[in-house]
């Protein structure tokens, strides 16, 4: 067991006390700071993720979906998601309702991303 741990019962069971007495209002903190974040929070979003802003002056934000055109090392028309670190250096942006129709058309879904499973697309 832990050195830095009383010997005796008694001193035991008053740090257990306190331990449980501390967790108790550690776990009521916690449940106060969930409610102020959930009335805050804006309302979750349902298929298609939030907008993420510019990473800085001048540079266009991410785009939440993006198409990789077949090409040299693309066998074929791939979507991915915009943060995907798989998607290349061309990735064309596209909407998540172009992304879906590409999916129907056979465009491949990344295998490292998986925008199929987000876009509501059985894998």
């Amino acid at each position: 067991m832990g050195d830095d741990l009383p010997p005796d019962l008694a001193r035991l069971r008053t740090l257990e006390a306190w331990a449980a007495h501390y967790l108790t209002r550690i776990r009521a903190r916690i449940a106060a700071v969930e409610r102020q974040q959930s009335q805050q929070r804006p309302p979750a979003p349902t298929a298609t993720p939030p907008a993420r802003p510019a990473a800085g002056p001048g540079r266009s934000r991410t785009p939440d979906w993006g198409l990789a055109e077949a090409g040299i090392g693309v066998p074929a028309a791939e979507i991915h998601r915009g943060d995907c670190w798989a998607r290349g250096k061309t990735l064309v942006p596209v909407s998540a309702e172009r992304a879906r129709a590409e999916l129907a058309d056979g465009a491949q879904a990344c295998e490292v991303c998986r925008p199929d499973r987000v876009l509501n697309r059985p894998p």
